[in-house]
This record gives C-alpha cells, structure tokens and sequence, in this order.
C-alpha cells in the first residue's frame, strides 16, 4: 500500500473500480528496483528546481516552502493523532522534526555553495557512517578510507575556486543529521503507527524552519509562481519518493534498496550537468565515484 492512497470512502458509481485500488494496482505492476530509481530522480530533481529558486529566493526560505508544502499535504493524507502520546513519543517526534529541518537547511546551503553532485557525495556519508558502524567487519574500513578519499578529491586544496569550504561544512552537517535522521525514523516506527511519525515530524519541521523561512523570504513567499515551484519541489523532494519508496520496500530485500539507494550522489551530479549546467572536473567525478563504490561495498554484504 502506498503511503498516499485516496480516500475510498467516497460514493462511486456501480461497478467503477476504488482509486485507491487503481493506484496499488499501477504501482504493482511497475518492478520495485524501477521505483526507487524513479524516487532518486524525483528527489534530485526537486533539488535541482530548489537550487533555481536560489536566484530569487534565499535557501531557507525555499526550505520553508518545500517542508511546509510536505507537511500539509502529508497532514492532509495521514493525519497524525497526537491524543495518548508519552512524553517519550512527543520526544522522539520533535527530536525526529529537529533533525529533519537542520537537514534540509544546512543541505540546501551547501546546495547554494556547491554543485548538486559534490553536496550530495558529501552528504551521503551519513547512511554510509550508519551502515559501517553497525558493522564489525574488517573490510568496511576500505570503504571508510574509499569515502575519505573522495571526499578529499572533491575538497578544493589547491583550486579555492573550485568548491567552497563553508560549503562543505554545511554538506557535513547534513550529513550528520542525514544519520540521525536515519536512527530517529526508526524509533519514530516503532512508536507511531504507519506514516504518522514522518507526518508529525514533517509538521514540527515545518513550524521551525519558518521564522527564519519567513524572515528570509519576506513578501516574496506571496508570489503564485514562487509558491507553485516550491510545491512542486515539496512534492518531487518528499512526497512523491517517499511514497515510491516505501511500495518498494514492500516488494524488496532492504539490502537490494540501500545497493539502489547507492546511485544517488551520481545521479546528483547527472541532474545537475543536464538541468543546471553544472560541469565537474575529472576528480569530482571520480571522487563521486569512489563514494558511491563505498556505498555499494558496505550496503552489498550488509545484513538487512
């Protein structure tokens, strides 16, 4: 079942089938390895039309559009209760929101400094970190020191032209909460039922990022067209892989997932050479190369 089914309840005529129904079955019939390579190219696209805000708006406030744009139409389908929750339920839910807003802001200011390829490379060192230290095996720390090294390749030694430290930093951050937001997502699962603790997560994400989303972006957040983007990046960036996502789980190992998931910083830099223009030198593409090729390593002979 997918995360974002239509509501059934609905009259319908005799014998017109539920949209619901309609939606699983389409969904089903496409093989679940095409659907998480069609949730990463959403996800990267919703990034690269992110980025082509920046020209008019500053990230946070295009952080705040997206997240808030996720969060009510996630609230719209889900509609999370928050009657009974434990003191330790709110904590994990507001801990799960926290995490989910500094992701995506430090992400998108790194996104404003850096090509998509490079920021996403550097970002993916998080899941990888989470898959490597949940390991005991000797041979992840090759992939820790394949990782290093195309972090390094991509650091800008001796071109300060060529990516930005600060950049970097924030790239780092994200990655870091990317981690986090791994661990709380599972703790959310366990205490929330279905897709309601990313929903509440998503709305305390949204009523944090947006003093400062609103601050930044001012009256400029008025503008239809600005606003219509900004859904859609909302859309392509949360709701839509998302929902991708998790019909593929139900249909394959975890461990054949995190291989596909793998793809993702090469199909950041691919959306951004097509859609920004964005052209990387030869040790980018190699220092990609080798992130990506650590994340295959640890995720192929990880336990699911």
């Amino acid at each position: 079942m997918t995360a974002f089914a239509l509501d059934d309840s609905f009259e319908r005529g005799p014998g017109l089938p539920r949209p619901g129904s309609v939606l699983r079955a389409a969904a089903d019939s496409i093989p679940p390895s095409s659907l998480v390579v069609l949730a990463i190219f959403s996800v990267q696209l919703g990034a690269g039309l992110a980025k082509e805000l920046f020209a008019v708006l500053p990230p946070s406030a295009v952080v705040f559009v997206r997240i808030a744009a996720g969060a009510l139409i996630m609230g719209a389908f889900v509609r999370p209760r928050l009657k009974g929750l434990s003191w330790r339920d709110w904590a994990v839910g507001v801990g799960f929101g926290l995490t989910l807003a500094l992701m995506n802001l430090s992400f998108y200011e790194a996104l404003a400094r850096l090509p998509m390829g490079i920021a996403v490379a550097i970002e993916f060192l998080g899941p990888l970190g989470v898959a490597v230290a949940a390991s005991r095996r000797r041979i992840d720390l090759l992939w820790v020191a394949l990782a290093g090294t195309g972090v390094a390749l991509l650091a800008p030694w001796g071109d300060p032209a060529a990516a930005s430290w600060l950049g970097i930093g924030f790239a780092l951050v994200a990655g870091a909460c990317w981690a986090g937001y791994i661990l709380l997502s599972a703790a959310a699962g366990r205490r929330f039922p279905g897709t309601s603790g990313l929903a509440f997560a998503m709305m305390v994400s949204a009523v944090v990022i947006a003093p400062v989303g609103v601050t930044t972006g001012g009256a400029d957040l008025l503008r239809p067209e600005l606003l219509l983007i900004g859904v859609g990046v909302g859309l392509l960036s949360s709701v839509i892989p998302y929902s991708l996502e998790l019909q593929a789980l139900r249909r394959m190992p975890p461990r054949v997932f995190g291989i596909l998931m793998s793809l993702e910083p090469a199909v950041a830099a691919l959306i951004g050479v097509l859609l920004l223009s964005e052209i990387l030198h030869a040790q980018h593409w190699v220092a990609i190369v080798c992130v990506v090729a650590a994340s295959l390593g640890s995720t192929r002979r990880g336990k699911a």
